[in-house]
């Protein structure tokens, strides 16, 4: 017998009750994923049902459906990350705005205003105006993704208060630079060849933007020591520190990542509407986080799911694309979100109690 498989025999089993308790606690999970997959296709079904024939099961709403989740996917898969590590940003709704604010005007500024009959590069300037524009919009999301890590990690003051705060800054400094004006005038082509483009006809390119930004996440979190680490942080940051973690590398890390998916998101949102809104995104945040503990991530850290998150993104976007066929008034989405995200919260305190008398 080798020296390894010596080794590995003398090694005692775990305890037959930590393999039960593994056991329950993945049941549970699957379970708590089948139980928000099956909300999903209730609230489909029931549209599909009520809804005008050959108005909701379409391909065209089906595609306007993940249009209007895109932007919140993204959101929301960082704030999956975040919510994990028991962190929270307040501030995405605002960084959002900023961005938009700044990619415009950073295009606007090397390109002018390039009108539709200009044609995709025949501007002399439009190419590096667009590409400025992008790198700014992530760059200033990055900064202050960095200034919310500093004030919640380096500063200690409690990510509550933290990003609240920085979210009115962020948004005032945006009133205050465009004169609480919308920005508009962008170069249209942003518009044209992205914003309302699709790949193949058939994808709208926010949504391959989603899909890959998501996708990556969900790989980067199930897959790598990276997600590992975040999870060992929101379940117990002083172990995690014995364990050799750089907790607070960590987090500033998350927080600057949310910051950059904000930019992303700045981006997508100008060129969908070719306007930077000073005004919209107010309730980014509160959705955001709706859709993550919607999809069974624990508000308090340590589990959670990118799967869960993605179907807690799609619920609201489908509430509102139903409510808005059968002409209900839209704000009824708010309340049924309101709803489900006080169940998803309660079943989690529900949960946390039977695991703290175990």
């Amino acid at each position: 017998m080798s020296a390894t498989a010596e080794t590995q025999a003398r090694q005692p089993a775990p305890p037959e009750a930590d393999r039960k308790a593994e056991r329950a606690q993945k049941r549970a999970e699957r379970f708590e994923s089948l139980t928000i997959a099956a909300i999903l296709l209730i609230i489909i079904a029931i549209f599909a049902v009520l809804a005008p024939e050959g108005s909701f099961l379409t391909l065209d709403n089906l595609r306007n459906v993940a249009l209007d989740a895109s932007a919140m996917l993204i959101l929301a898969a960082g704030m999956t990350f975040l919510l994990i590590a028991a962190g929270l940003d307040l501030s995405i709704g605002a960084m959002v705005v900023f961005s938009a604010v700044v990619s415009a005007k950073v295009m606007l500024w090397v390109a002018g205003d390039v009108t539709p009959d200009v044609a995709q590069m025949d501007h002399p300037h439009l190419a590096l105006a667009l590409v400025l524009g992008i790198f700014a919009a992530l760059g200033i999301g990055l900064l202050w993704g960095m200034v919310n890590g500093l004030l919640s990690v380096k500063a200690k003051i409690p990510a509550f208060i933290a990003t609240l705060a920085t979210s009115g800054v962020i948004l005032g400094l945006a009133q205050v630079w465009t004169g609480g004006l919308n920005v508009t005038g962008a170069p249209i082509q942003l518009q044209e060849f992205f914003g309302l483009g699709s790949l193949f006809d058939a994808i709208p390119w926010p949504v391959v933007v989603a899909i890959v930004v998501t996708g990556g996440l969900w790989i980067v979190l199930a897959f790598t020591r990276f997600g590992l680490r975040t999870y060992a942080i929101g379940a117990n940051p002083d172990a995690a520190r014995r364990a050799g973690i750089n907790v607070n590398r960590h987090l500033l890390i998350l927080y600057i990542m949310m910051g950059v998916l904000a930019g992303i998101v700045g981006v997508i949102d100008l060129a969908r509407f070719n306007t930077a809104s000073v005004s919209g995104h107010t309730e980014d945040a509160l959705a955001a986080i709706s859709a993550v503990v919607i999809g069974g991530t624990s508000l308090f850290g340590g589990r959670g799911r990118m799967s869960g998150t993605v179907i807690g993104a799609l619920i609201p976007a489908v509430l509102l694309n139903g409510f808005v066929i059968m002409a209900i008034d839209p704000f009824w989405q708010n309340v049924a979100v309101g709803l489900v995200l006080l169940a998803a919260v309660y079943v989690d305190q529900l949960r946390r109690r039977k695991a703290q008398q175990v």
